[in-house]
């Protein structure tokens, strides 16, 4: 990109062009912002990976276990913050969170990530953020068609919250 943007649909649509390369590009330091979710009144905040960007909705993987899907479903409202320092940019989105656990997107996506191994990421035996076994037991066998903890947070983003870092001077 060459020059500074002069407009704020010109700002709109490059930040919606930086989130949908950074889907695919798993160096864009856009690829994983931080969620933050609120947590019995204190913010929450964690690395997720951005799955799919088509404004006005972003999309993510978690297990359906999780913690930030139980305070997504009880407070919808979350934000979503990524920096890139080769643009100089941070970008804050407000989003309304709303989590899928069934149905046909779900079972669709489900079936793309269950050949890779980022399937083990949504078959473990135990919660996300669970105490870790002291014992050197092994996992069960888990099948990856029934025991599955897959979910998609769907983040519609409400607010862009722009600001560029830049020697001739910052604009948010």
């Amino acid at each position: 990109m060459t020059g500074r943007l002069s407009s704020l649909g010109e700002i709109e649509a490059a930040c919606w062009r930086e989130l949908a390369a950074a889907v695919g590009d798993a160096a864009h330091p856009w690829r994983t912002p931080v969620l933050a979710t609120q947590n019995d009144g204190h913010a929450d905040a964690r690395t997720v990976v951005l799955r799919k960007a088509r404004a006005p909705e972003l999309r993510l993987y978690s297990d359906a276990r999780a913690p930030k899907v139980v305070q997504a479903r009880r407070h919808p409202n979350g934000t979503l913050v990524m920096w890139s320092p080769a643009l100089g940019w941070q970008l804050r989105c407000r989003v309304r969170l709303d989590v899928m656990t069934d149905g046909a997107e779900v079972a669709a996506r489900w079936q793309s990530v269950q050949a890779t191994r980022g399937a083990l990421d949504y078959l473990g035996p135990a919660a996300p953020g669970a105490l870790l076994s002291t014992s050197a037991d092994t996992a069960p066998a888990i099948s990856p068609t029934t025991d599955a903890h897959f979910a998609i947070i769907v983040a519609t983003v409400d607010a862009l919250d722009w600001l560029e870092l830049h020697r001739d001077g910052h604009r948010r």
